[in-house]
């Protein structure tokens, strides 16, 4: 049933999408396809997640205030009151976040499948409307074989999931410097930012190259994508951080 719904949901669409995209791009190149059609739902999610990346650096801002909180001395009961106050005065919510990236990861990942399963194009999956390619061009901007391992392109990948780390919020940590006395919330922070700066490279471009090429222009494309969704956010960030502090 779920597997059904996955198909006739996600799947399928994105299938014909990527169909209709080669039938009209010139040379029926499906490199320049997958990119089109990574960006067409990475504009259609941007609202999503642009606001969950807004929501994340809202509560980045509020960090200092909650801290207060939590050193205030104050009971259990009046800390929770205390920040749900902060939380509406500023119009925060710590969930919401979470809740637009679920929203988007069954989107995301039915995307990612469709270049994972392999670009062979089935008929069978076709709508009506949409036919096959004339022509089926796996050559990317004639250079680079997209249907095949590349590992130019996944290099490509591992250093654009790089740069997306780099320009992420960095996490805010105490100041004591003695690892001893961190937090662990401090010292999980900074082990995840170090795992999705240097980690997490190594692991897409891994996979990109395991996988195909077409994979890896996906990565390539979101990543990019998602630098400059980033860079925009930031300079959103730093207008809302003096709004607030105000």
């Amino acid at each position: 049933m779920i597997h059904h719904l996955w198909d006739i949901a996600l799947y399928k669409p994105f299938v014909n999408a990527l169909v209709f995209l080669v039938s009209i791009v010139p040379g029926g190149d499906v490199g320049i396809a997958v990119i089109l059609l990574t960006l067409i739902v990475k504009t259609i999610l941007f609202p999503l997640s642009q606001r969950s990346i807004e929501g994340q650096s809202k509560m980045k801002i509020l960090e200092p205030d909650l801290k207060k909180i939590k050193e205030s001395g104050a009971s259990k009961e009046e800390q929770a009151k205390m920040t749900m106050e902060l939380y509406k005065k500023h119009n925060a919510n710590p969930f919401a976040g979470c809740l637009l990236v679920l929203i988007q990861l069954p989107i995301i990942l039915a995307l990612y499948y469709v270049f994972y399963k392999g670009l062979n194009f089935d008929s069978s999956m076709f709508y009506n409307f949409v036919h096959s390619p004339e022509k089926i061009n796996m050559n990317f901007l004639g250079l680079l074989n997209i249907g095949h391992k590349s590992l130019i392109l996944a290099i490509l990948a591992g250093v654009s999931q790089f740069f997306q780390a780099y320009f992420m919020p960095k996490p805010t940590v105490s100041s004591n410097k003695d690892s001893k006395n961190q937090s662990f919330q401090d010292n999980f922070a900074k082990s995840m930012n170090m795992q999705m700066k240097y980690v997490l490279p190594f692991f897409i471009t891994f996979i990109a190259y395991r996988i195909s090429g077409a994979v890896a222009l996906y990565w390539i494309t979101s990543n990019i994508f998602a630098i400059g969704q980033q860079i925009y956010a930031n300079k959103k960030h730093e207008k809302m951080s003096a709004i607030i502090v105000k």
